[in-house]
């Protein structure tokens, strides 16, 4: 029994080039590379195209949660906006709204629970 391609979606290709990306990011491609990779990506018509272009790299470990580090900024803002002078406090007080308006981002799309996973065939 021969196994048949299977066609890759826009979305596989998004989660691919943002493996790309966080290879950047953390040293392991150039930006030349990352620039050829994600031509091949984006021309892909199969899963194992996508595959091939991210096959040298380490599969993307399970991101920690967002909870932690909202909660530690949304502490911080608060004592900050506590010692602060009237002006700082008005100030403060926008970034308390930002921070607040950005956790329910974040609760909304999935990313304050863990958030989605990308796993190469």
């Amino acid at each position: 029994m021969t196994d048949r391609p299977v066609r890759c979606s826009d979305a596989e290709r998004e989660q691919t080039t943002k493996v790309l990306n966080n290879a950047a990011g953390e040293g392991r491609l150039s930006l030349a590379e990352v620039e050829e990779r994600v031509t091949t990506v984006y021309s892909a018509q199969y899963r194992h195209e996508l595959d091939a272009v991210v096959a040298d790299l380490p599969t993307p470990a399970a991101r920690a949660s967002w909870q932690p580090l909202l909660l530690l900024a949304g502490h911080q803002l608060v004592t900050e906006f506590g010692t602060a002078s009237a002006r700082r406090k008005l100030a403060v007080g926008m970034l308390l709204m930002i921070a607040v308006a950005m956790m329910v981002f974040l609760a909304a799309h999935g990313f304050a629970d863990g958030g989605h996973h990308f796993e190469h065939h």
